[in-house]
């Protein structure tokens, strides 16, 4: 079997869905929302690009929770079904030439700007540097716990009345679910900390209340990290733990990435040279989560060529490739490879040359979001601007963005 027939061929998840091939979009923060947390037109042009992509999964970027906990400006917000009819012209368009797409459900947790928020939560009230653009965080009481697991399973619920053929749990990243996994955002001492499984406690609270406001055949997916890639952070060993964990939860697909925004693995940043020659970011936990569970694996972060991806389900290592940023830079890209017109698609670092900056991975995850507006604004990608169009939108949010009234 060639290295496209490979990545040419359809995958099962337990649930019974079936994807039409080996290639999904990865979640990328689309920041077209309305002012009212609605999908807003733009969203749908660049997803109806994307529904011609060639993958056979899209996962759309981040959707919040609640009002008052937002990752960036601009998020889609489901606190309830008001939105119904425009979250399902959303689903139906991005669905409309076979591929399934998943909803990402997120809550940021410590990592919720000043600029947009008016206070910040945590499992601890561990800050976020730098202080001047991250609220310290209130660490969270316990009826607020089970109300955010109940916002969940509520807009989850949503999700599949707007048409959306499953729903993705970020918790990764750093973000509120990655915070109660490490040891070193969640120092509680309650049943919601203290151990791995007293961290994990929240993430399998929340895939249950999921799993028992939507129906069997609606696959639900998790984003978890390798490592957190910090001191006394979350490690290797308590990933797998958790994944073992999981393992008996019914968990159809479980998507492996790593690294926070204050240590950006997710981004490439200080890879090991026997990462970079099989070009997966995280390509040697992988082989250990295999061995660690039946969960189906999708690996995202650093694929750029057929061979690699091919070899990489030739061993039998995952199951769904995830490719994220060359979506933004090439809407085709999936169909180009699956078709055989390219080989790879290589994407270079967004750079100002500030090393402060360069390193945290902020700067690339914003360029390609403008990317993205730009697919919105019915416009082609532009792999040529600069760096600097991006620190300045980070500039113009930090200083005009405003606190959105529901």
């Amino acid at each position: 079997m060639t290295d496209i027939q490979i990545l040419q061929q359809p995958f099962v998840l337990p649930c019974g869905q079936r994807l039409e091939n080996r290639l999904c979009k990865a979640a990328m923060g689309e920041n077209l929302a309305t002012p009212e947390g609605a999908p807003s037109p733009g969203l749908f042009t660049l997803y109806d690009r994307w529904s011609r992509s060639g993958a056979g999964l899209l996962i759309t970027g981040n959707v919040m929770i609640d009002w008052r906990a937002l990752g960036s400006q601009d998020n889609v917000i489901i606190e309830d079904d008001t939105h119904l009819s425009l979250l399902s012209q959303w689903a139906q368009t991005a669905q409309q030439n076979g591929a399934a797409c998943w909803m990402q459900l997120n809550h940021p947790g410590r990592q919720a700007p000043r600029a947009f928020n008016r206070e910040a939560v945590a499992p601890s009230a561990v800050p976020l540097e730098p202080k001047a653009i991250f609220h310290t965080p209130r660490p969270l009481k316990e009826e607020e716990i089970i109300d955010i697991v109940d916002r969940f399973g509520n807009a989850a619920s949503v999700a599949q009345q707007a048409g959306f053929s499953g729903i993705q749990i970020h918790a990764a990243h750093g973000y509120l679910i990655s915070q109660f996994l490490s040891p070193h955002t969640n120092r509680r001492e309650d049943k919601w900390g203290g151990n791995t499984s007293g961290r994990a406690r929240f993430l399998l609270e929340i895939f249950r209340d999921i799993r028992q406001k939507t129906s069997a055949d609606f696959p639900i997916s998790i984003k978890i990290n390798s490592a957190d890639f910090q001191r006394g952070g979350f490690t290797e060993e308590a990933s797998l733990e958790v994944i073992r964990l999981l393992s008996g939860e019914g968990v159809d697909l479980l998507e492996i990435s790593g690294g926070t925004y204050e240590k950006a693995a997710m981004m490439g940043h200080a890879q090991k040279e026997s990462t970079r020659q099989r070009e997966a970011y995280f390509s040697e936990f992988i082989v250990k989560a295999r061995q660690a569970t039946s969960i189906p694996l999708m690996l995202t972060g650093g694929f750029r060529s057929i061979e690699a991806m091919a070899d990489a389900l030739r061993r039998d290592e995952l199951d769904i490739i995830g490719l994220a940023r060359p979506f933004a830079r090439n809407p085709q890209v999936a169909k180009e490879l699956l078709e055989g017109k390219i080989t790879s698609y290589p994407v270079p670092p967004v750079r100002v040359g500030i090393p402060a900056i360069d390193r945290r991975g902020l700067l690339d995850t914003i360029w390609h979001t403008l990317q993205l507006q730009r697919m919105g604004a019915g416009k082609d990608p532009k792999p040529e601007m600069s760096g600097w169009a991006a620190l300045w939108l980070v500039v113009k949010q930090m200083l005009f963005g405003s606190i959105p009234k529901k």
